[in-house]
């Protein structure tokens, strides 16, 4: 056996990385010449960012303008720069803009801002869903609005209120009875009566200056709904007078107007979305426009529903993410400095 000695394993594992390492060394050598590789000019290449869209240091005491001008045109300063400009052409050309908000834009203050842009003739259409009528009658009725849910909930008091069912039911009832849509009725509403602070109602505002208001309810998601005083068959048929009513604004889009969307992510955009077909299979043409959807987080339906499906024969769309207690008056004050 002093011949025939036995190599330890641990030697013959050593030797056969040693070779494995050779080998692909070998290998890779063969395959890559590093001393080859191609080159070129940096100056000659497309650099997506230049100096020139660089954002300006801050200065004490400058004006809106000033601010809005040292931002970077860069990505969403950018956007924003660009749907500014895209509003002021659809009011120039006397094109739809219509503006679609969840009740959240409501509940945060806004309302003094979109009026503002009513009054200018900026927004030409507004559309809600079933719970921005009801604060925006409370702010008419008591100038505050938005309780505390999980509170109230827990007694079955939520959304019991008395004064909010009762106008906005009645409303309902009647002004449907008489061949309004269901956006006018509770407006005109509002309008009739004598209402301590009805200057801060965006409905009221939309009445007053003949601006289309277009209300989509889903049945069963809103407070007013849980009261005896409500009626699904005068409800339904208010909202269903809207959605041809929308349609009909969504016309006006072809070719240069704006489509604005903040804060709903699911009724509007799918309403959205069908009234555009029920005008395209009508035989109009509605196209080249634009549209925007303003949010805190993304979203499935306004990404599809808002922008990116409804231009696709074309124009342009822009989804911006953000507060819109920030975005819509950053939005609205640069519309107003390029009118």
């Amino acid at each position: 056996m002093a011949g025939n000695a036995v190599i330890a394993p641990c030697v013959l594992l050593h030797k056969f990385k040693v070779d494995l390492n050779e080998n692909c060394a070998k290998i890779i050598s063969s395959m890559i010449n590093i001393y080859k590789v191609r080159t070129y000019s940096v100056k000659k290449r497309y650099s997506k960012v230049n100096q020139e869209d660089f954002a300006k240091p801050a200065s004490r005491g400058a004006s809106f303008k000033k601010f809005f001008d040292s931002l970077p045109n860069i990505l969403k300063a950018k956007d924003i720069r660009a749907l500014a400009e895209a509003v002021v052409y659809a009011r120039k050309k006397k094109k739809g803009v219509i503006l679609m908000a969840g009740a959240h834009v409501i509940k945060c203050g806004l309302n003094p801002v979109l009026i503002e842009l009513i009054k200018k003739k900026v927004i030409t259409c507004i559309c809600l869903n079933g719970a921005g009528i009801i604060h925006d009658f409370e702010l008419a009725f008591q100038g505050k609005t938005s309780e505390d849910v999980a509170q109230n909930l827990q007694d079955g008091s939520f959304g019991m209120g008395k004064e909010t069912a009762e106008f906005i039911n009645l409303a309902a009832k009647e002004g449907v009875a008489d061949g309004l849509g269901l956006g006018y009725a509770i407006a005109s509403r509002i309008a009739g009566v004598k209402l301590p602070h009805k200057n801060l109602s965006l409905l009221y505002s939309a009445y007053k200056y003949n601006v289309p208001v277009c209300v989509h309810v889903a049945i069963g998601t809103d407070i007013i709904h849980q009261h005896p005083s409500f009626d699904a068959s005068f409800t339904g048929e208010g909202s269903l007078r809207d959605f041809r009513k929308l349609t009909e604004q969504i016309i006006k889009i072809d070719r240069g107007g704006v489509v604005l969307n903040f804060g709903s992510a699911v009724v509007l955009p799918e309403v959205f979305l069908k009234a555009l077909n029920l005008a395209r299979n009508l035989g109009f043409s509605v196209k080249d426009f634009t549209t925007a959807n303003f949010d805190m987080i993304y979203h499935y339906r306004p990404t599809q529903n808002v922008c990116l499906r409804p231009v696709m024969s074309g124009g342009k769309s822009y989804y911006i993410v953000g507060h819109h207690e920030i975005m819509l008056p950053l939005l609205a004050q640069a519309i107003t400095e390029k009118l």
